[in-house]
């Protein structure tokens, strides 16, 4: 992924020296925000010790199955082809990650429910998640001098990093997601510019299956943020 994003960047740059007469934007950006998680949910397929469960079990993530929060503060970096006075096309690269906090559950190893043995035998899961090389490609609209809109396109690398008693992982994946949002911008001497922006970011849902026991996948639903943009830049 971090290829294809330097790769994508520096066609962008080269095209961009070769057209500067038509206009470049370049900047930073600050953004904070939150994200809301579908009820995430651990699917156990087949035969259980239980004969109340004699097929598929699904647990919540939580007994209510309620949704998670998070809140999240990132730095981006930005490029910008200007097309005529209204549009302009663009791409946003977050070059760090951002790790979610650890969750843990304790289990017992031995499955029953008597409370000596699952002390004698209690162990910790833990999970957490990092999101890396979050990539935003928009295009974007002048509705006014000052306001703006723009939509796009997301994709985020998701790493579990996870600690199971059983020894068994859900793997990496990625999550594709769309982009709304709208703005205002304010020019200031010399080229420069300031932007604050409020956006909407929904992203699809993920499946993850155990890689040493095929029977078992956790499912999340989807997940929407919301965030807002404090960017300065430069038109070239």
């Amino acid at each position: 992924m971090k290829k294809i994003i330097i790769s994508i960047i520096l066609m962008l740059c080269f095209g961009f020296k070769a057209n500067a007469e038509m206009g470049v934007n370049i900047g930073i950006t600050a953004l904070y925000g939150a994200f809301d998680v579908d009820g995430a949910q651990e699917m156990f397929k087949g035969a259980h010790s239980s004969s109340a469960s004699p097929g598929d079990v699904t647990k919540k993530a939580s007994a209510e199955g309620d949704s998670a929060e998070g809140e999240f503060a990132l730095a981006s970096i930005f490029i910008e082809k200007t097309l005529g006075d209204k549009l302009a096309i663009g791409i946003d690269y977050v070059p760090v990650s951002a790790d979610s906090d650890t969750a843990e559950n304790v289990t017992n190893k031995a499955g029953s429910a008597d409370a000596a043995d699952l002390m004698d035998s209690a162990a910790t899961n833990t999970v957490q998640v990092d999101f890396e090389d979050l990539t935003t490609i928009y295009a974007m609209i002048n509705l006014t001098d000052n306001i703006y809109a723009k939509a796009g396109i997301m994709t985020v690398d998701v790493v579990t990093n996870e600690t199971l008693n059983t020894g068994g992982a859900y793997g990496n994946t990625d999550l594709d997601g769309t982009m709304l949002a709208i703005g205002y911008a304010k020019d200031l001497d010399n080229g420069a510019f300031v932007r604050l922006e409020g956006s909407f970011m929904d992203f699809d849902g993920a499946s993850l299956t155990n890689q040493n026991d095929s029977t078992k996948s956790v499912k999340v639903d989807g997940i929407e943020g919301y965030g807002a943009k404090l960017s300065i830049g430069k038109s070239f």
